[in-house]
């Protein structure tokens, strides 16, 4: 392939073209910053700027590299080889075993990933003393990750750690960081940081990386913590020929230390920088980048963009407002094989985001039924999910006590000591015995092979007991109970990660099917156990479903964190509504819902023809069924570019706050769908109504369509 810039516009060509001095690309969403930087790249190769071995360019994914690597390879052949085109932990690598000697190294050091990394801080923690389920290992790995991507030590980490389990991540870092050392091993975090030491702490490795590496090129920008940060400006504080590409309006992860204000404030510390704005978009519809544009202008920490398309026009964004949450799964399943059918599209034109996995299994079960093929990226089908699963193990050793695979799944969930050795152990003992698993497990509780192993088998048998003999008013009570008994939702608890918030999420979503089971149970003439083992009957024939069809040819379901950098025909964006999106632990928060807003211009913009925002009328989430108003990001699309929904509601389906609804504890109320109930609390904009025979609701006290029944007051 001839490299040609005749093939950029305007803006592209500036940007591949400006050569000396720092850079910073706007790259719009769909802007085409990829065919920039790789023409920039043979622009400089072909005018003879530089050789090949004297550019470094810097990618987040390896696909990316790829990527780039494959276009440069047709752009500049063979020449291409020696350049550096690689992620940020590729690039430290190559550093590191060149210089491991200066860093105190073997030059065969070994990377751990993820799960070496916690192995090695359990050790670590039992070393010291420190109890897991006082302190979770997922909760200390994250605590000394992130002080590791901000570049703290652990000394640092100590002297300002507050609450205990900061004070127990600052000890376990300084022991863990030794016994890496020890074992001639980095994680991905030690990767950052020991090449952050080498380039400071070694003049002679800087100075050849600066004069070696004459023009340096950083992507996704915007999604740069600390510690990159750092590296970059070191290399390329010499020649100062440094063009970073980025967007911030794209600036999503700060919840994994991805820091905005260097994007944002890269003009500071170069002064001297040219800004290329790159806005024409090549991806979406005249009427999708309006809405893009409208929705993300709201935001004040931003650098001034518009994206626009040579392309006018567009299919309108429609808008479904649905009853509930079956609804707004139904609709979407529906609209895909109206949109098959009518269109010709294929299943892979479609992809449904959604902000928090919990929402995704009311729409796979919506998909099922339908029997549309579909795929989870970037996580796991409901029913797979680890914490899941953890509760089905339970929910099967109580109806049956010969599930000797749940049982083993469960004997140490949550974490109480009972290792790998102890379970072989004991499995061989059923082995030789002919026993069943749990016999043996309640000869070991008594005392049979010793008093350390009944310590810790002990109590495991004695939930076993107290779960089965479990009664309770409903299904749900007893499985609610069930789930808090066990301890999982506490053990997450106080792991206290983005991670841990999502399991718990997943879990209190669980509650949500039992009451989907009871639902359908009232209304089905199909004789089955009743109860539990009903429930887990109808479970284990549903959750089969889940496997049907799966194929190249499939729908794409997906978190929208998880959606950067991908693009699909169609797009339906789930569950837009206040406090799930934006997230409630982000609306009262400006930095957090100005992420939020972003997260929205992310989900639209990938959206290439057709895009669909929903949302519920009402929504049972976690297992409680709530009343939220439509999401404030719906109302900053101009009307025009909108169809359905609200744009001309029927009379009854007018959502508007209740002008100076006041609501006050042990009032009287009637619901339309919940009926006549009492008020039990009054918190801010929510009101939490006990309903007769149906247990308490928390609803959005000025959109929740309730009556005074004691002042006879309207809807």
């Amino acid at each position: 392939m001839i490299m040609r810039l005749s093939d950029l516009n305007p803006a592209q060509h500036d940007a591949a073209t400006s050569t000396e001095g720092p850079l910073l690309v706007l790259a719009g969403a769909g802007s085409g910053k990829t065919r920039v930087l790789t023409h920039r790249i043979a622009h400089i190769v072909e005018n003879g700027l530089a050789s090949p071995h004297q550019i470094l360019a810097i990618t987040f994914t390896n696909k990316s590299a790829s990527e780039m690597k494959h276009r440069l390879a047709q752009l500049c052949a063979a020449k291409s080889r020696a350049m550096w085109v690689m992620t940020f932990h590729a690039m430290c690598v190559r550093m590191l075993r060149a210089h491991s000697d200066l860093i105190g190294f073997d030059r065969s050091f070994t990377i751990y990933d993820a799960d070496d990394s916690k192995r090695m801080i359990k050790e670590v923690m039992k070393s010291i003393g420190l109890d897991e389920k006082r302190y979770p290992v997922p909760g200390i790995a994250s605590r000394v990750s992130l002080a590791k991507n901000e570049l703290i030590g652990p000394a640092e980490l100590a002297s300002s750690a507050v609450t205990p389990i900061d004070k127990a991540a600052a000890k376990v870092f300084a022991r863990y960081k030794r016994r890496m050392r020890d074992s001639n091993a980095m994680d991905f975090d030690d990767l950052l940081v020991e090449t952050h030491t080498l380039l400071t702490s070694c003049p002679e490795a800087l100075e050849a990386y600066q004069e070696r590496f004459i023009y340096i090129m950083v992507d996704e920008y915007q999604d740069t913590n600390h510690a990159q940060y750092r590296i970059v400006n070191l290399l390329a504080s010499k020649r100062r020929n440094l063009m970073v590409v980025g967007d911030d309006d794209q600036s999503i992860y700060s919840w994994r230390g991805a820091d905005i204000s260097n994007i944002l404030e890269f003009e500071k510390d170069y002064p001297e920088a040219a800004v290329v704005r790159l806005e024409q978009n090549y991806r979406s519809s005249a009427t999708i980048l309006a809405a893009a544009n409208a929705v993300v202008a709201n935001n004040s920490g931003r650098k001034p963009k518009t994206l626009w398309t040579a392309n006018a026009g567009g299919e309108s964004i429609t808008r479904y407002r649905a009853e509930d949450e079956r609804d707004e799964g139904r609709f979407i399943a529906s609209e895909i094989e109206r949109l098959l059918r009518d269109e010709n599209r294929g299943y892979s034109d479609f992809a449904i985001f959604y902000r928090t996995n919990a929402q995704s299994r009311v729409i796979e079960d919506a998909l099922l039924r339908s029997g549309t093929p579909y795929q989870i990226v970037g996580g796991t089908k409901f029913f797979e999910r680890a914490e899941i699963r953890d509760v089905m193990a339970y929910l099967k050793v109580m109806v049956n006590a010969a599930d000797e695979i749940s049982l083993k799944r469960i004997i140490n969930k949550p974490r109480r000591g009972i290792g790998k050795t102890t379970v072989e152990r004991l499995e061989a003992e059923a082995i030789s015995r002919a026993e069943p698993f749990e016999a043996v497990l309640r000869r070991c509780a008594a005392g049979e092979y010793g008093s350390g192993p009944a310590a810790k088998v002990g109590p495991f048998v004695e939930l076993l007991d107290e779960l089965r003999a479990s009664a309770a008013a409903t299904l749900r009570d007893q499985i609610e109970a069930a789930i808090e008994r066990t301890g999982l939702i506490g053990e997450l608890q106080s792991e206290n990660t983005f991670e841990s918030s999502g399991r718990i999420e997943n879990i209190r979503e669980f509650l949500g099917v039992v009451d989907e089971y009871a639902s359908a149970r009232a209304f089905s003439e199909e004789e089955a156990p009743v109860g539990l083992p009903g429930f887990m009957e109808w479970l284990a024939l549903r959750s089969d479903l889940d496997s049907v069809a799966e194929g190249s040819e499939t729908v794409t379901l997906m978190t929208i964190h998880t959606a950067k950098g991908l693009e699909f025909p169609v797009v339906f964006i789930a569950g837009l509504e206040d406090s799930i999106f934006p997230h409630a632990n982000s609306m009262f928060d400006s930095s957090g819902l100005e992420e939020e807003r972003r997260l929205a211009y992310v989900a639209i913009t990938r959206a290439r023809e057709r895009l669909y925002l929903t949302h519920a009328r009402s929504r049972s989430l976690y297992g409680t069924t709530n009343y939220n108003a439509p999401s404030r990001f719906i109302a900053e699309i101009p009307q025009e570019h909108l169809s359905g929904g609200f744009v001309t509601p029927p009379k009854t389906a007018v959502r508007t706050p209740v002008a100076g609804a006041q609501y006050l504890t042990g009032e009287v109320v009637e619901h339309k769908v919940f009926g006549v109930g009492v008020i039990v609390d009054v918190a801010g904009e929510k009101v939490t109504v006990d309903f007769k025979g149906l247990g308490r609701k928390n609803l959005l006290k000025d959109f929740a369509p309730l009556r005074k029944v004691q002042t006879g007051g309207s809807d």
